[in-house]
């Protein structure tokens, strides 16, 4: 009988973890510096020079010592800096991912995006240091407006947390574990997941991982 319990509670345990979606990271220690990592594509909202992605080293990166980066201070102030994983589709999403802004005068820091649909219409949260605050925003045909802010200060050159869920019309997304809740359903479909910085904002990301969720 106790081999019997024995095998049921590993067949219970296979089936949980084979029901488990997937996690997936990123963490660029196999691209080239220099070089927009294999898989990513660069994109703008708005007209003009900025967006420049690439891997760069960075020893004090979380994980390994290179870690990709927004290198461009070219961007006008209502111009955002975009990079998009390829032959991603999420509804239900998590992602994690450490960010460190590195320079700036308009603005600085960033964040993930998900239900990338393309360059005009997403959804962000972003970190910037020099407004203290960290926030949630929907950006639709080219158009970003805010969901949900808090007022959160970290420090500028170092390594900062970002953690995105969101399930439906549920957002929830933390920085260094604050958090901050939304509802909206604008961008009901499927998209790219990716990065993001605004304006001149020169910053740094690392160990980027994602998956699916269940609702």
């Amino acid at each position: 009988m106790k081999v019997v319990h024995v095998l049921t509670f590993v067949a219970a345990i296979l089936l949980i973890a084979a029901d488990k979606p997937k996690s997936h990271c990123r963490d660029f220690e196999n691209a080239r510096v220099g070089e927009i990592p294999k898989g990513w594509t660069s994109a703008k909202t708005g007209e003009g020079p900025g967006s420049v992605w690439k891997v760069i080293e960075d020893k004090s990166s979380p994980k390994g010592s290179k870690v990709l980066a927004q290198t461009s201070s070219q961007g006008a102030n209502r111009f955002f800096n975009l990079c998009v994983l390829d032959k991603t589709n999420y509804t239900d999403v998590e992602i994690t991912v450490s960010f460190k802004a590195n320079k700036g005068s308009n603005d600085q820091g960033g964040g993930p995006v998900w239900r990338y649909q393309d360059a005009n219409n997403y959804y962000v949260c972003r970190h910037n240091p020099l407004e203290d605050n960290f926030r949630i925003y929907k950006v639709i045909r080219g158009r970003r407006s805010q969901l949900a802010s808090l007022e959160f200060k970290a420090d500028t050159g170092k390594w900062h947390t970002i953690h995105v869920v969101m399930r439906g019309e549920k957002i929830v997304c933390s920085v260094n574990g604050k958090k901050l809740k939304v509802r909206d359903n604008s961008i009901a479909k499927a998209g790219q997941v990716g990065l993001w910085t605004k304006s001149d904002a020169v910053t740094s990301f690392d160990n980027f991982k994602f998956s699916a969720v269940k609702k």
